[in-house]
């Protein structure tokens, strides 16, 4: 590291509150691999991965980073990187094979054994419950578009607080709803595969449904930690001022933003516009009892922050949030380009002035509803090697999250956009290369890179950053 780079660190941790923390997160589905080992049962996404043409080149998500084996050696890493938190997720069918009915004593050690070592590490362990690894008998039942999997995710809940309760720092009970509507029930480019467009907005009430009796249930088994949800959230303009795009664009801040936030924060479902309610027509008349679930009082709310979009009236190419669907392309709008910015290798604007002001956003629509804020993901991928024999330069992973952290910063400090957001801690996308879902092991996030034939970790340069960083944050 440069004198100059020395600097320029030592400035961004001087403006870290000691109470901030600075973590990383990781999935279950994506890292431990061992899909068949200590009793774990298939997933949704197991199933979607064995569809030819469903995970590119082929990959397969059975050895993934083979962590359900080398934890010990991950945490070491993270223990070495100085993290405050590490952001995991627990494999609901490794612990409870079929969704419902016995739960594995395998799984529940190996998350006991986890959360021990990252204790003894000096390290907070966050645990999210669901990181979208639904139990296949549960999706063979309709998953969340069955009202009965929120029942089942409470009761699978209520077992890991009891299990864990003592030694989680905080809880997440759902990553991201809205890429498990958006991809999986939507444009079907996800586990389950289903293409189901509005059609898929019931998935979206019993995702929260489970959400708020997931919350009840950790809180019933009187966990120490905290508890919350995280879900990815970003800002949305009108690609022009013509009525239809700035029309359009609401319409996609709805099912993007606000059909998740909305019922958790404020207790509702946001009004659509009159001539879009036909296709809100599936979410039907939600109870006052469901709604009542749903809005339970949060200690936190997690932020996962990549990118802006901008929506344009038309047809396009078929371009999502997740990646090219053939559905997106019977919708009358399209996701339109940002050309002003450099992409990451996924091909998303990297934009960390929208960060600011989706905070800005978020605190005006919600007010003092707006729990304080730990931002749960942020990171990009960029092209490298499969294999390595040496160090790993990549710089722009480390402009990319100097900018990313320090926008967060400006925005909540004093006199900043967003200075009465509180927000409490920042986690990297991710500690290590990873399965990325339908991408397979193409697109490469993680701070340590993993060589998918040898297993091998190799740090890169933006891990000795971020060492460096909390490093000079607790000096």
């Amino acid at each position: 590291m440069t004198v100059q780079d020395a600097v320029a660190v030592q400035a961004l941790a001087e403006r870290l509150s000691p109470e901030f923390q600075l973590g990383v997160a990781s999935a279950a589905f994506q890292i431990e691999g061992a899909l068949s080992a200590g009793g774990r049962g298939p997933s949704g996404w197991d199933a979607f991965a064995e569809k030819p043409g469903s995970i590119m080149d082929g990959h397969s998500p059975a050895v993934a980073c083979d962590h359900y084996n080398r934890a010990p050696e991950d945490v070491e890493l993270m223990r070495s990187l100085g993290i405050d938190s590490y952001r995991f997720s627990i494999s609901w069918p490794r612990i409870q094979p079929d969704g419902s009915g016995p739960f594995n004593s395998d799984g529940l050690d190996f998350y006991d054994r986890l959360i021990d070592q990252l204790l003894a590490a000096g390290i907070s362990p966050m645990a999210t419950l669901y990181h979208w690894d639904t139990p296949l008998p549960l999706e063979h039942r309709g998953g969340w578009l069955n009202r009965a999997t929120a029942e089942r995710f409470a009761e699978y809940s209520a077992a890991a607080g009891k299990r864990f309760g003592d030694r989680v720092s905080q809880w997440v009970t759902l990553n991201e709803p809205v890429s498990v509507t958006l991809n999986g029930y939507a444009l079907g480019l996800h586990a389950p595969g289903r293409d189901l467009l509005f059609d898929a907005l019931p998935s979206v009430h019993h995702q929260l449904l489970g959400h708020g009796l997931a919350v009840q249930a950790l809180r019933a088994e009187a966990v120490t930690g905290t508890v919350g949800v995280t879900n990815l959230h970003s800002p949305v303009r009108p690609a022009s001022g013509s009525v239809t795009d700035r029309f359009l664009a609401h319409l996609f801040d709805l099912v993007l933003n606000r059909v998740y936030a909305d019922p958790i924060l404020l207790g509702s479902y946001p009004k659509p516009p009159l001539l879009a309610r036909p296709w809100f027509r599936s979410l039907g008349k939600i109870s006052d009892a469901d709604l009542a679930n749903i809005h339970q009082p949060l200690d936190f709310y997690g932020l996962n922050y990549y990118y802006p979009v901008k929506v344009a009236t038309g047809h396009g190419n078929g371009d999502s949030p997740g990646g090219a669907s053939e559905s997106m392309l019977k919708m009358p709008f399209h996701l339109a380009g940002f050309p002003e910015y450099a992409t990451t290798g996924f091909g998303w604007p990297v934009a960390p002035d929208h960060l600011g002001v989706l905070l800005r956003e978020l605190k005006d629509r919600y007010g003092n509803a707006l729990p304080p804020l730990y931002i749960t993901e942020s990171g990009a991928s960029f092209p490298e090697p499969e294999h390595v024999s040496g160090p790993i330069a990549d710089a722009e992973r480390i402009s990319y999250l100097a900018a990313h952290l320090g926008t967060a910063l400006d925005a909540t400090a004093p006199g900043g956009i967003a200075e009465d957001v509180e927000l409490l801690g920042y986690y990297v996308w991710t500690l290590m290369d990873n399965f990325e879902w339908a991408a397979g092991y193409s697109q490469r996030f993680g701070l340590v890179h993993v060589d998918f034939d040898t297993q091998v970790r190799t740090p890169k340069d933006s891990y000795y950053w971020y060492q460096a960083l909390s490093r000079a944050r607790k000096s």
